[in-house]
């Protein structure tokens, strides 16, 4: 099973893969997103023609959590300049360091400054904060803001090696179904990408992060981009629980 990495996690959080099609000619990044509370369940995946946007389904709902966590731009960027994915609102800062062309060993130390990026203050949790690009003939990387045992913010940032038909993922939880929820520890883990399609991608991840009790479905929707940097263009994919309710 080529995502059972993904598939053995019961809660993951939120997760970003960032990997290559098994043609080699294709970047892809793909999001994901779970959710526990009623809050977290009240929401869906729309891109817009050149964002991703996570969006309310039940907007009274959503405001029983924090919206400010909730809703965010997901996946942003150029065609010609890169592409960033976050877990929130993040995304627009490192964003505007890739249009402005910054190196990419820059991207994350200007658009995750740790002065005012940290983890989200939702404690007991403190869930990371997770984020990755890709930026044509300048490689791709992910990252991830952590709170340390003393409470203080860490980063740890990740420049990938991509090879076909093969990714690398974070999440922002380890996977165990408890309170308060563990963060992501360790490297970004290995999967497999056979999918010839975004849509392709998108199924199997979406399936992957199924339930194995159908009572405890936290799956909320998931996202896949096939990025060409060579002809500059990207195609999507969304899937979304509650378009299949």
């Amino acid at each position: 099973m080529e995502l059972e990495n993904i598939a053995k996690m019961e809660y993951p959080g939120r997760i970003i893969i960032i990997g290559r099609d098994i043609t080699g000619e294709n970047e892809i990044a793909v999001y994901g997103i779970t959710g526990r509370s009623p809050s977290s369940q009240a929401r869906k995946l729309k891109f817009d023609g050149t964002r991703l946007l996570v969006q309310p389904t039940n907007k009274e709902e959503l405001k029983k959590g924090n919206p400010d966590l909730l809703i965010y731009p997901a996946i942003a960027g150029d065609p010609y300049k890169g592409l960033v994915i976050s877990n929130g609102k993040q995304t627009a800062s490192i964003e505007s360091c890739i249009k402005a062309g910054e190196e990419p060993f820059n991207v994350f130390k200007k658009g995750l400054d740790i002065s005012e990026w940290q983890y989200e203050p939702d404690a007991p949790n403190y869930t990371p904060r997770i984020s990755g690009y890709i930026i044509p003939h300048g490689g791709s990387a992910l990252s991830i803001i952590k709170r340390s045992e003393d409470g203080s913010p860490i980063r740890y940032d990740y420049n990938l090696e991509l090879e076909p038909g093969k990714g690398k993922f974070i999440a922002t939880y380890t996977g165990e179904n408890k309170n308060p929820l563990p963060s992501f520890e360790g490297e970004p883990i290995d999967v497999e990408l056979k999918g010839k399609t975004p849509n392709e991608i998108a199924d199997a991840v979406y399936e992957a992060l199924g339930p194995r009790d159908v009572e405890k479905d936290f799956r909320v929707g998931v996202a896949a981009i096939f990025y060409n940097t060579n002809k500059n263009k990207w195609v999507v994919a969304v899937k979304n629980r509650c378009d299949l309710e």
